[in-house]
């Protein structure tokens, strides 16, 4: 597997914190903790960490896409999970912006080991399958604990402010952050972004049966379509199919619904999605539980017109990606956390 990793003015190695760490492009510190099986990558978006501020951290969606890019022509670039589809430079002069790495996936990959869709495929075969590594790491609960391995870590650093902790996650990262601020305490701000909160598998469903109302299949097509689910999902959670498709491990751990941990939170929720986002489509249904057990942390915000990722959508339901709005989303949940007072025990 080639990997360059650039020094000098591009990669400098420094001895911080009690922790070898490493500067990126001059913009970025990348932390590397080692556990008993793995290690745990993540960058603060800072070169030099050192006013105190609280944490933000960012919680990517799926997929083993890199956290920068290395172009043959233009040379490092930053993704840092999709930061770079919104002006996260505001994000950082109230907090510290983190993000961790996904797992068995390198923080700087070259494009020639990128697929078309920007994701590491490591030592797979198939540039389109991704390693298997990375399929027995990608499950709900490993991402849940390398965040509190990362959180730990950073709470005992000078330059954090442990009175507050605001967590964000997009898609697949929603999920990651709904479980983890039910597990990690020191969280004071949640927000969900794009997420299914029901799981997973059910999207599938969904979508064969709106495939029906456009006309596109008969409901002969989709009623297969609908008992091919079930079987897969039957496989899912099966012990022996799980130990001989590591991909399913992903699949059963995040169709398991994650309402019971968000009514668990006690703290300010904010809950955002596009009207047009199969994904998020059941977000509606979230405030009738919130109203069910007598809470009122929770904001919804949705954006009318919009798709998962946050582009607008055309008349024929393609996303129109000269009309982003991610800058939208991300400033108005700013604005949202910085509106929030609620400040946690950092002891």
């Amino acid at each position: 597997m080639k990997f360059i990793f650039f020094i000098c003015s591009l990669l400098m190695s420094q001895a911080a914190f009690g922790q070898k760490t490493s500067v990126i492009n001059n913009e970025s510190t990348v932390f590397t903790l080692e556990t008993p099986n793995s290690k745990i990558d993540f960058l603060v978006i800072d070169p030099a960490p050192k006013s105190k501020k609280p944490l933000f951290l960012f919680c990517q969606g799926s997929l083993p896409i890199p956290l920068y890019f290395n172009y043959k022509k233009e040379g490092l670039s930053l993704f840092g999970g999709g930061l770079t589809n919104f002006n996260y430079q505001d994000i950082i002069k109230s907090y510290h912006l983190v993000v961790i790495s996904m797992p068995e996936t390198p923080v700087i990959v070259d494009e020639s080991q990128l697929n078309d869709s920007y994701w590491y495929y490591g030592d797979s075969k198939d540039k389109n399958i991704p390693s298997r590594a990375y399929q027995e790491a990608d499950y709900l609960y490993n991402y849940v604990n390398r965040a509190v391995s990362v959180l730990d870590y950073l709470s005992k650093q000078p330059w954090v402010d442990n009175s507050q902790l605001t967590i964000f996650g997009h898609s697949q990262g929603g999920h990651v952050a709904a479980k983890l601020a039910n597990k990690y305490k020191k969280v004071s701000k949640l927000g969900l972004s794009g997420t299914n909160l029901f799981g997973r598998i059910d999207q599938d469903i969904r979508q064969a049966k709106r495939d029906v109302q456009k006309g596109k299949i008969t409901w002969q097509q989709a009623s297969q379509k609908i008992e091919q689910t079930y079987a897969f999902y039957k496989d899912a959670n099966t012990p022996e199919k799980l130990k001989n498709n590591p991909n399913l491990r992903s699949w059963k751990s995040f169709s398991q619904p994650a309402i019971d941990e968000l009514l668990g939170f006690e703290y300010p929720i904010y809950l955002v999605f596009g009207t047009e986002d199969i994904v998020a489509e059941l977000n509606d249904l979230v405030p009738l539980y919130f109203i069910r057990n007598h809470k009122n942390n929770l904001t919804i915000k949705r954006y009318y017109n919009l798709e998962h990722n946050y582009f607008e959508v055309q008349n024929d339901g393609r996303p129109d990606y000269k009309k982003p709005h991610w800058d939208d989303i991300m400033t108005d949940f700013l604005t949202w956390t910085l509106e929030q007072k609620t400040t946690v025990n950092s002891n």
